[in-house]
């Protein structure tokens, strides 16, 4: 027999969404920071806050994983 999983309210609470951004849409002073990288990977909470900028996509999910977040990939 197999029963609906219900998502509680604290379940959406944690997750976090992983996308790829091309780094000439960032701000300008982010740009310089991105030391020549052609793109970034963000995590973005549900209501989607931008929550941190990372080189590596295999980084973000380790990052959201480590503040207890569960990563999903965004497109």
């Amino acid at each position: 027999m197999h029963a609906p999983y219900e998502f509680s309210e604290a379940d959406d609470s944690r997750i976090v969404y992983v996308r790829k951004v091309d780094v000439d849409d960032l701000p300008e002073d982010q740009q310089e920071q991105a030391e020549g990288a052609l793109f970034l990977y963000a995590v973005h909470a549900s209501d989607g806050e931008r929550l941190a900028l990372v080189k590596e996509r295999n980084l973000a999910f380790i990052l959201a994983r480590q503040n207890d977040f569960k990563p999903v990939t965004a497109h």
